[in-house]
Parts: structure tokens; C-alpha cells; sequence
């Protein structure tokens, strides 16, 4: 969790506790990045499938700003989630070293608008790969230096 309002810190546990079934009490910090808000990570164990549960959970509050990620195991692929109150959410497929999987009919498509005129590739390439959420989140990702790091994935 990159930023929430301090009323929303107790619901993020609340929503957190649902998908995983079990008591959440997160470590909050204050968010240097955005005066008035709070940070906090925390590490979960879950079958393929939890991340975008998680995800779903928390996307619901437009003043919310957090990172998702669930691990790539035997049985799934990696799957990585960024959320901003400005750019809503992001999802992207994560191979074994963290890279985003594109799809081949995704880059295909970005081809054709490129070549019709109606986009840039350069651009339609970046938010295949999250570049707005990365670059809105890394004033909070470095905000946090310092803080405890609770690494998210998923175990099978």
C-alpha cells in the first residue's frame, strides 16, 4: 500500500482479512510523498488467483494507491497489479524474473492503431508495460525507503 487516507486504513485491513480469510493488522507508516497519508507492505501466502482477488478488493477506493504481485510458480504465471487514484489499474502478466509478458495479439493491435495513424507505438508500448503507474508510483515507492519491506507472493 503506497498511500491511503488514514479512515481508510482499518477498511484496507478489513478488505485484505476477506480475501485471505484470516485477521490482517498492517504496520502503517506515515507517507512522506503525500502528507496526510499512510504506507504500509505486507507479505501473503496464497494459491494462484489471490493477487487479483486482493486487487479487486482494493481497487473500490479512488484514493488509494498500492502494488500487487503474486510470484510465478509451476502452476501460474507471475501476475502484477498497480493501482492510482489518476490511472485506475494496471495488470500485467510477470515471467520468472519479473518481466512483463505481453501478449502477441496485444502488440499486434498496438501495430495496427500505429499504423492507421490513430496512436503512437512508442506510447501504446509504455502502457503495455505500466509506464504511467510506474512513473506516478515511484515517488512512493522511494517515499518509503527505509520502511520494513514485506516482499507479496504466492506459494502453491
Amino acid at each position: 500500500m503506497h498511500s491511503a487516507p488514514r479512515a481508510l486504513c482499518p477498511h484496507v485491513e478489513w478488505a485484505i482479512a476477506g480475501v485471505l480469510g484470516t485477521r490482517v493488522s498492517l504496520d502503517w507508516s506515515r507517507q512522506p510523498a503525500a502528507p496526510g497519508t499512510w504506507r504500509s507492505e505486507f507479505s501473503w501466502q496464497g494459491q494462484a488467483g489471490v493477487a487479483s482477488k486482493l486487487a479487486s478488493a482494493l481497487r473500490g477506493w479512488q484514493l488509494l494507491r498500492f502494488e500487487v504481485t503474486a510470484e510465478p510458480s509451476a502452476n501460474a504465471e507471475g501476475e502484477r497489479y498497480s493501482c492510482t487514484p489518476e490511472l485506475g489499474i494496471f495488470h500485467a502478466v510477470t515471467g520468472i524474473h519479473g518481466d512483463i509478458m505481453i501478449p502477441e495479439d496485444r502488440l499486434r493491435a498496438a501495430l495496427v492503431r500505429s499504423q492507421r495513424g490513430e496512436t503512437d507505438l512508442e506510447s501504446d508500448i509504455a502502457k503495455l508495460l505500466g509506464k504511467p503507474w510506474d512513473d506516478e508510483l515511484e515517488t512512493f515507492r522511494h517515499a518509503g525507503e527505509g520502511a520494513p519491506v514485506r516482499w507479496l507472493h504466492q506459494v502453491v
